[in-house]
């Protein structure tokens, strides 16, 4: 049994060939695919979160919201650049809208990706030390990790609005169990170690920045079997949590043909990203029987036990619908993943 769920970049564009022309349309079509997702069977609704750009930014309002429209599907980000947050807020917000969606919320960080301007995060008030912004970013987790536990750490006022509990106060609301439900968006092997150690779940896209000359799915697969072995011998006690992304698009009508029937012959590629060689896995495109057979050779995606399917969100919430149907009634049973 896999997980099955989308993730959406959340872009819109005024263009009259986008379905999502404004940040309203974008929003409001996020919750109502999240809902169709879960009346179609699928497991978990994953959102993008990109700054200073015509996507989707602020999360927790669109998680907020989607935990009160849905009563199943687990409910994500993939992934929250912490360069930009304020860890103690954070945990608030996190906590709220997992204690809305009934504590449904697996939420995905991590340093974040090439940005929209030049450090972004410096207008957000943030100033890494000697221009370090990769320590920022898990300088900032390892505060918010430690206040997700719940334990308590400031002082009373001895003269409060209202009565407080004995000891030292947390940060509230406070949801349990929400701090072995976060996961660390790895674009390495190393950074997969690292995130064993922290005792998070591990999140690989369709970007490793590494190369070692070997087909994606099977660098990636290398990447799931450090994170796991490290996690091994961090001690950790619970079982750990492993999600591939794929674009994945079963062509079964004309307009699947004429959208991705070009996809069927994409490769991996080999590019730079900020100044460092850089590994992409390709996109999935074909008749089901087809992408059954490939996707069975897909090393990461039988390692991990949680697939995210990129969603082309511009085209509307009923096509996306449509793809998401298409995987689940044509591809993953013959997988084994239903």
């Amino acid at each position: 049994m896999k997980n099955i769920g989308f993730l959406s970049f959340g872009h819109w564009n005024p263009s009259p060939q986008s379905q999502a022309r404004s940040a309203q349309d974008v929003l409001l079509q996020s919750i109502d695919l999240a809902v169709a997702a879960e009346e179609l069977g699928a497991d978990g609704a994953y959102f993008r979160v990109h700054h200073f750009a015509r996507q989707l930014a602020s999360p927790f309002p669109l998680l907020a919201a989607v935990g009160a429209r849905t009563s199943r599907i687990e409910i994500g980000t993939g992934v929250i650049d912490m360069r930009y947050e304020n860890p103690l807020y954070m945990v608030e917000d996190a906590g709220a809208a997992d204690l809305i969606s009934g504590g449904r919320l697996q939420l995905g960080i991590s340093r974040g990706s090439p940005e929209q301007v030049v450090d972004g995060y410096r207008y957000f008030g943030y100033e890494p030390t000697d221009g370090d912004h990769a320590a920022m970013a898990r300088q900032h987790t390892e505060v918010f990790l430690e206040v997700l536990s719940g334990r308590g750490f400031a002082e009373p006022n001895p003269r409060p609005m209202f009565p407080n509990p004995p000891g030292l106060l947390r940060i509230e609301p406070h949801s349990p169990g929400l701090r072995d439900r976060i996961w660390w968006g790895a674009g390495s092997r190393a950074t997969a170690e690292w995130t064993a150690q922290q005792g998070m779940n591990l999140m690989s896209s369709t970007l490793l920045t590494e190369d070692t000359g070997v087909p994606f799915h099977r660098l990636q697969a290398e990447q799931i079997q450090r994170f796991r072995d490290a996690w091994k011998a961090a001690g950790h006690e619970r079982e750990p949590r492993v999600s591939v992304s794929r674009s994945v698009f079963p062509i079964v009508s004309d307009v699947d043909r004429a959208y991705f029937g070009r996809e069927s012959a994409s490769q991996d590629q080999v590019g730079i990203i900020d100044g460092g060689t850089a590994r992409f896995g390709k996109t999935y495109a074909g008749e089901p029987d087809q992408l059954v057979r490939d996707l069975a050779e897909d090393e990461a995606v039988a390692a991990a036990d949680t697939l995210l399917i990129t969603v082309p969100n511009q085209l509307g919430v009923d096509y996306n619908a449509h793809v998401i149907e298409s995987l689940l009634t044509h591809v993953a049973p013959e997988l084994g993943w239903r």
